[in-house]
């Protein structure tokens, strides 16, 4: 059954590239493995996917030790600081940089390890009080803050938009997170390699592939909904 919702998947998201007049292969697939048991993570892998998200730092870790090593995994959920020495080394992308005192950590981390971390900055376009991130206002002046602290290599933005059935909005958010990607490239912050604008989950994926988006996070669409 993983294996039919992925093809499904791939099939709506090419069908969503191809109107945008974009390459639906340089688009990435998230599978978000929240709660998700192993066995059904397994059919994924199985079915061909190799890029994981997680979102709790302990549910990561025991999936990480059961899993093959050529998966690459995300911490896609937000992260306490005291929680950053788990995943140093760990996963292959932070999606969810949503502030500095976290950045700071980050870096004091990974200079004790003598290391780096591929991290999207998190923002909150829509504003929503339930969701953390930089607002908009703020995105410019962290980009420059995180610049400065070199074992942070910025891949790109994320944003996680409302849960609201009304596309005009959903596609208003991300085309307006697209403006600010596209702000910060612009910049060309020392230590920035932008290439991934993460956005779009199961309910909203085809909008944000719509305004640009080439890194989705899927959990329902893949492995139906959580127990």
């Amino acid at each position: 059954m993983v294996r039919e919702r992925i093809e499904e998947l791939y099939s709506n998201i090419e069908k969503c590239a191809l109107l945008a007049g974009r390459d639906p292969q340089k688009i990435v697939l998230v599978a978000v493995t929240k709660t998700q048991p192993l066995s059904l993570i397994r059919e994924a892998y199985e079915a061909g996917l190799r890029v994981f998200g997680e979102n709790r730092v302990q549910e990561f870790l025991e999936k990480k030790d059961e899993m093959p090593s050529d998966v690459k995994w995300n911490l896609i959920g937000r992260l306490q600081t005291n929680k950053v020495k788990y995943i140093i080394n760990n996963i292959w992308m932070l999606h969810s940089l949503d502030r500095l005192s976290l950045a700071e950590e980050i870096q004091k981390q990974c200079e004790k390890r003598d290391c780096t971390i591929n991290a999207l900055m998190q923002v909150n376009v829509a504003g929503e009080d339930t969701k953390s991130g930089f607002s908009p206002g703020e995105i410019m002046g962290a980009a420059e803050a995180v610049s400065k602290m070199k074992r942070i290599r910025i891949s790109g933005l994320m944003t996680i938009a409302p849960y609201t059935d009304d596309k005009d909005f959903l596609r208003k958010v991300f085309a307006q997170t697209k403006k600010l990607y596209d702000k910060i490239a612009d910049e060309k912050f020392d230590g920035f390699d932008l290439k991934y604008l993460s956005m779009g989950m199961t309910n909203d994926y085809c909008e944000a592939v719509l305004e640009g988006a080439n890194m989705l996070r899927v959990g329902t669409a893949i492995f139906g909904d959580r127990g």
